[in-house]
C-alpha cells in the first residue's frame, strides 16, 4: 500500500513539473520573461485582417481609440479558453460605464472547425459587446506571429476530437495597439479591472 502512495505521489509530482515547464515555455516563446504578467522584452502586436462573428471584415484600425482586449483560443477548448473567456466578462461587467473604452477580441486559432456560426453561438455565451474572430490558416498564423502566441494540433490521447495546444495569455493592448501588460491564466478579473482604470487615468 505504501509503495502504491508512493507511485501516486510521483506520478503527481511529475505532471506537475511537466505543466509547470509548458507554462514557462510559453511565457519565453511569448518574450515575456522579464516580468511574467506585466511587460513583455519583446514588441507584441501589430496589423491583423480577421472575419468577425458577424461575417465583417476586420483589422486593427477598427479597434484604434480603445484598449483592446485580446485572447487566442478556439470553441472545442474543454476548459482554459471558456474559463479564461469568462474572466473577461467578469472584468467587463465590473468596469461598468468605463467598458466603453475597452474591446474585448477572442481570435480562433481553430480555422478549420471554428465557422462564423459556431463562433456568434460561442461567443454569445459570454458577453454581448465580444467579439469573436477567424480567417484563413495565413491569416491566424499573421496575427498569432505578431503577438508571440504559440498553437499547435495535438490528437486527443481518448481517441476524440483534436486539440489545439495554445498559449494562454490575456492581452491588453493601448489606445494604438501597443502592449500595455498581459495576464497569464487563472487571474481574477480585478486584475484586469484594475489594469483598464490605471490605464485610463494616466
Amino acid at each position: 500500500m505504501r509503495s502504491r502512495t508512493l507511485r501516486v505521489v510521483l506520478s503527481m509530482l511529475v505532471g506537475l513539473l511537466v505543466a509547470a515547464g509548458i507554462a514557462w515555455w510559453q511565457v519565453e516563446q511569448a518574450g515575456l520573461v522579464d516580468r511574467p504578467g506585466t511587460e513583455a522584452s519583446v514588441p507584441i502586436g501589430g496589423p491583423f485582417s480577421l472575419t468577425d462573428h458577424t461575417g465583417r471584415r476586420i483589422t486593427e484600425a477598427d479597434f484604434r481609440g480603445k484598449l483592446m482586449l485580446v485572447y487566442f483560443g478556439y470553441t472545442y477548448c474543454p476548459d482554459i479558453c471558456p474559463t479564461e473567456l469568462y474572466t473577461m466578462s467578469l472584468a467587463l461587467d465590473r468596469l461598468g460605464a468605463e467598458s466603453e473604452q475597452i474591446r474585448a477580441l477572442f481570435v480562433s486559432v481553430d480555422p478549420e472547425r471554428d465557422d462564423l456560426a459556431l463562433l456568434r453561438d460561442y461567443i454569445a455565451l459570454f458577453h454581448p459587446d465580444m467579439v469573436a474572430a477567424t480567417g484563413t490558416p495565413d491569416e491566424i498564423e499573421a496575427m498569432a506571429r505578431a503577438y508571440r502566441v504559440y498553437y499547435a494540433r495535438a490528437e486527443n490521447p481518448d481517441g476524440g476530437p483534436y486539440l489545439m495546444d495554445h498559449s494562454t495569455f490575456i492581452y491588453l493592448m493601448s489606445e494604438v495597439g501597443d502592449l500595455v501588460t498581459v495576464f497569464p491564466a487563472g487571474g481574477q478579473p480585478e486584475a484586469i479591472v484594475d489594469a483598464v482604470r490605471a490605464r485610463l487615468t494616466t
